[in-house]
């Protein structure tokens, strides 16, 4: 059975979450957003959807995290080189996202993390094909 993925992120401020991350290259389906939210398009089966915080509180009955301050959920996203993992990384940095932690490269696997102007956290990973083979 073929699933789809969708992520739920609260944020402050719609217009500057989209805003940023229009500037990382990502598209939204303009069927999913009005004022509360949106549905960011990673792939086919593959969504975020920015909620904004009082919306967002509709979902849950637990408080909702500050992730400028706390961590609850890293969103990992692949790549197809390492290029482009930089690539993406440098946008957000330029964009108002702050660096996470330092690269990671071990074993054919190479990633870099930043966090959204809300505080989420996001890693960005290339997987060498050829070091993966076992």
């Amino acid at each position: 059975m073929s699933r789809q993925m969708f992520v739920n992120l609260a944020v402050k401020d719609l217009k500057r979450s989209v805003a940023f991350f229009t500037k990382l290259g990502f598209e939204f389906d303009a069927r999913f957003t009005d004022e509360n939210a949106t549905c960011m398009i990673i792939s086919d089966d593959c969504f975020v959807m920015l909620l904004v915080e009082d919306f967002f509180r509709g979902f849950t009955t637990k408080p909702i995290v500050d992730a400028s301050s706390s961590t609850e959920v890293i969103v990992a996203l692949s790549a197809d080189s390492q290029g482009d993992v930089d690539q993406l990384v440098e946008a957000a940095l330029a964009s108002g996202g702050n660096r996470s932690k330092e690269p990671m490269s071990e074993g054919g696997m190479y990633s870099r993390s930043f966090s959204d102007p809300d505080g989420h956290l996001w890693e960005v990973v290339y997987m060498d094909p050829a070091a993966m083979t076992g």
